[in-house]
Order: structure tokens, then sequence, then C-alpha cells
């Protein structure tokens, strides 16, 4: 299971020694000697995968909070002289630009170099996916620079050429990576024919529906039938959905064996030979990533109905009977109780069996929100400081499913109950969720079609990362983000140890973690990041800064 992630480590950890990853002139890359064989190609692609992010924790939005407030969700932040999301994407950019321009002197034949240009396209794109979403335009650097190019101070580039350029690596990658089906064992974790796909219909489903709602593309509808083709191509690949969602996110769901998986960070080899690993469990016992009450509204009741919008507001439709209003709640657990299954495996309830002995709600260890995550936390990784290993999943085959819903959904304004079983449906079986998503069923009930997409996606992947990215496009995030942000019910008895006067509750005595008065969206700015002033000032002023951000 492990055997690649030391191949890839110990292999991008020497090729590191001879190859630098910033942007210097290239007569400056010692170099001599290499590009020549498959194995100088397998190790120079291996740096991509180690400068790969682990990236799952995400407290921008609304759905999680970390031990101190997020700039970024509050609207506190400034415009940055400099900035790793702006940097660290043309690092690794720059890898794979480097890449494609040397390895043509690899002396392999066509179908060999091109499957590692595919490896490298997927990850220019990989990175371009980020900037886009963050920035807008950005400059599009398809080749190495020296000291004496033109291109050090290119303007930015429309995301239209940017997305496009996405969609060509993608569509190269796609045909020459090998399928999942015939990637070896050895090589499980490099990139498949699968994750180019999967990138291709995440990239259209954010363009399209972004150009949708915030009326700025006029061409929404085709990045829309893109995400709908890429998603129907991976859906041909054969991947299913695992078995165990609980087990999904530790060791158990690790390996080739979980076909789910399309595109994972690897760690390993273990804690007792640790060659690369992350904090996540001992993180989630920390707070760095504390639900929050607002995404637990989300989930739907046992009857199939919910109880709030997917924007956290009352739902002006049905709400379930078995909904208990939250003056009324009489434990920390009844805003768990007659939920859908994915709760019972994304929170911990009081007295559960948890991080150290039972879980008792508090506070005092970090989690701002005493609302205690158990999705990917495992007892084998939780003791050992930065030492765990278990893989993180960047791409599922669910994710790939909601693409495929939702883009159909905002496509012609309608779904058929045939692509609502092959996708939505099919997930809430996976978990045991006997009420159904059908268009009778929204009639009947008054429902939103478009909310209840929408909430799937947002219980389905809760605490996976997506959920600011989708508020954005979504163009939700000015009602969202500048509200309170909720925890857990206070009830003395089940509070061992807890002083009600250290806490700011509610008029029902929820926790406030977060006040409505202390949070921020500038619909006119914050859809957008600023330009970090370095960028600007090394461009010579060619890459202006984003609207109302001076």
């Amino acid at each position: 299971m492990k055997q690649l992630s030391i191949y890839i480590i110990t292999a991008a950890l020497l090729l590191s020694a001879c190859m630098k990853i910033d942007r210097l002139p290239e007569t400056e890359i010692p170099d001599t000697g290499f590009w020549n064989t498959e194995n100088d190609l397998i190790s120079a692609t291996n740096r991509l995968y180690q400068e790969l992010d682990g990236d799952w924790v995400d407290n921008r939005a609304d759905d999680a909070v970390n031990t101190s407030p997020n700039t970024v969700s509050t609207g506190a932040r400034s415009v940055p002289n400099t900035s790793g999301d702006w940097n660290e994407r043309y690092d690794e950019i720059f890898t794979a630009n480097n890449i494609l321009e040397k390895g043509v002197r690899a002396k392999v034949t066509d179908a060999v170099r091109n499957r590692y240009f595919a490896e490298a396209r997927f990850f220019r794109s990989y990175a371009y996916f980020k900037l886009l979403k963050l920035y807008g335009d950005v400059p599009l650097l398809l080749k190495t620079l020296s000291v004496t190019s033109e291109e050090l101070y290119m303007a930015r580039t429309p995301r239209a050429q940017v997305i496009q350029q996405i969609y060509d690596d993608l569509d190269f990658a796609a045909a020459w990576l090998p399928t999942r089906a015939n990637l070896p064992a050895a090589q499980w974790g490099r990139v498949t024919k699968s994750s180019a796909l999967a990138l291709k219909a995440r990239a259209a489903l954010y363009e399209g529906t972004r150009g949708k709602f915030h009326a700025n593309v006029t061409d929404w509808q085709n990045h829309l039938t893109i995400a709908v083709n890429a998603a129907t191509a991976v859906m041909a690949e054969g991947h299913t959905l695992f078995s165990n969602y609980g087990n999904l996110f530790i060791q158990a769901g690790e390996g080739q064996a979980n076909n789910e998986n399309i595109f994972v960070k690897i760690y390993g080899v273990s804690n007792a030979n640790l060659l690369l690993g992350h904090n996540h469990s001992r993180g989630l016992e920390n707070g760095q990533l504390a639900p929050t009450r607002n995404l637990l509204r989300q989930y739907l009741y046992s009857d199939g109905l919910p109880a709030f919008n997917v924007d956290g507001t009352t739902p002006s439709a049905t709400r379930s009977a078995n909904f208990v209003a939250e003056a009324s709640e009489t434990s920390y657990n009844t805003i768990l109780d007659n939920r859908d299954p994915r709760m019972l495996f994304s929170y911990f309830r009081a007295a559960e069996e948890a991080y150290q002995g039972p879980w008792v709600p508090k506070t005092s260890l970090g989690i701002r929100t005493a609302i205690a995550p158990k999705k990917a936390f495992n007892k084998i990784d939780q003791n050992i400081v930065n030492a765990a290993t278990v893989d993180r999943i960047l791409i599922r085959y669910a994710e790939v499913l909601l693409t495929y819903a939702e883009a159909k959904f905002e496509l012609n304004g309608t779904i058929s109950d045939a692509d609502l079983n092959l996708t939505i449906n099919a997930l809430r079986t996976r978990v045991g969720f006997a009420p159904k998503l059908t268009n009778a069923f929204v009639t009947t009930n008054n429902l939103s079609m478009r909310e209840e997409i929408r909430r799937e996606r947002t219980v389905e992947l809760a605490l996976e990362g997506f959920r600011y990215d989708d508020i954005i496009r979504w163009k939700t995030a000015e009602n969202v983000l500048p509200k309170d942000l909720l925890g857990a019910k206070f009830i003395a008895a089940e509070w061992v140890g807890t002083n009600q006067n250290s806490l700011t509750l509610t008029s029902d005595n929820v926790l406030r973690v977060e006040a409505a008065s202390t949070r921020t969206f500038r619909a006119d700015r914050d859809y957008l990041y600023p330009v970090p002033l370095n960028e600007i000032s090394l461009s010579r002023g060619n890459v202006t800064q984003n609207p109302n951000w001076n």
C-alpha cells in the first residue's frame, strides 16, 4: 500500500538536490547527465507529488473554525506583500514546465514520454485552477523563464484563456495517462486518466456555475456541458463507492482496492519508518477543524426533510417534524438525533468514545464550537506528533457523482429521477439513508431541487475543504459569511468542568463562537483574493490589483 510513497518521496528528495524548483535561470540548474531515461522522467515527475499539498483543512467559510478567527472568513484580511497562495502555485507550475521543456531530451518512445508529460500537465492545471479560483485572471506561463525573459513582467491573462489551458492540459493528460484498471499496483498514487477527467469536471462545474450566478461569463452553459461530459467519462472508468463511509477516510480506505479514491496525497511509509507524515487526527482533537452548528443544520432528518436551507436560513418550505427547536434541545445530542446517518460518521456524540475517552462537550482543548469532529479521525494516527500516515483524499468518486448531478440540473433547470438515482441516491444508499430524492418528493414537500442538490454536496463532502469554494461560485458568500457562527447547545449537566460564565451564549443557550457583528463580506471585493503587492511591483505594474482591494 505504501510502497510508492517510499519511491516518490526518496526519489524526489534526491532530485531536489540536483534540480532547483524556484524560478532561476536555466543555466543555473545543474542537471548535466539528467533527462536521458524513463527513470529520469519518473524522478522529475516525482517532484510534483512531493510539492502537492494534502489540503483538507479549510476554515474560510461557515462550516468549521480553527482555534482563532480566520481573516478570510471574518472579512478582516488585508492586502499581503507576498502569499504562498500565489508563490507556491508558480513554483509548481515551474516544475511542470521544466519537465515539459527538458523531457524532450529523454531517449524514450513517444508513448513513454507523453505519459510523464501528461503528469506534468495534470499538475500544472491543478495549480492554475487553484490560482483561478482565488485571483481570477492570472499570468499564464507555459515555459520556464530566464532573467532576461519578457514574461517576467507579463500582465494577467484573462480567466477564459486560463481555463481553456486547464482544459487543454487535462485533455492531453486524459489521453496519455493509464486508466485506473491499468495502473500497476506498484504505481498506486500516481495520477490516472480518471484523475484528469475528474479534475476537468471539477474545474468546469466551478467555472460554469460561477459564470451563471455572477453573471460575468457569457458561455457558462459550455462549461457545464464540459462538466457533464467529463463526469460521464469518469463514470465509465469502473469506479464504485467504498462500502463504509466512515472507514473511507482512515487506513481501511487506503490503497488501490478502494476505487472511490481518484487522486490522493500519499503519506508513509509508517509511523515507525516515517518519510512523510501529517498531524490531522491530533489537529482535530485540538480544534483545527471544529464543525459549526451552521454545518450541522444542513443535514436532513430521518424523514428526508430539512430544518434549514443551505444558506442557514429557516426554510420557507416544509420543515421536518423531527426538528427540535434549538431553544427546546434537552441535550448536546439532540441536534444529532434522527438525522442522515452521515452525521454518525462525522461527529462524536456526547459520551461516545472519542479522543482521550468519552466525549465531554468543552472548548478547553481548542475546539471552539464544542462539536467534536469524527470524520477522518483515527486512534492510530492520534498519539504520534506529525507522524500520521493515512493518505489524504483529494478527489473521490462521490464528488464526481455530485458534480454530474449539479451540472445536469444547472444546465437545464431539471434533472431526471434516473440521474438522481445514479448520483445522489447512490450516496444515500451507501450510508443506509432510506429517503430518496425524487422530483415527486421535491414537489410534494415544496422543496427546491437546487437546494437539495447543494445540500447533498455539503453533507457528503463536509470537512473536506469544499464549502468556501462552493459559496463563492454560488454567490451566496455575501449571505452566509456575515452571520453568527454557532456551536453546541450548553447543557450544564453534560459540560462537566466548564464554567458557563466563560462562554458566550445566545438566548437559546447555544454557543456563539463568532458574532455576526465581527464578520463582514464585501460583495464588490471579497469574491476574489487580493493580489500580493510584490507581484504587482515585480511586474512593473503590469499585474494589476483585483477590484476594490486598493
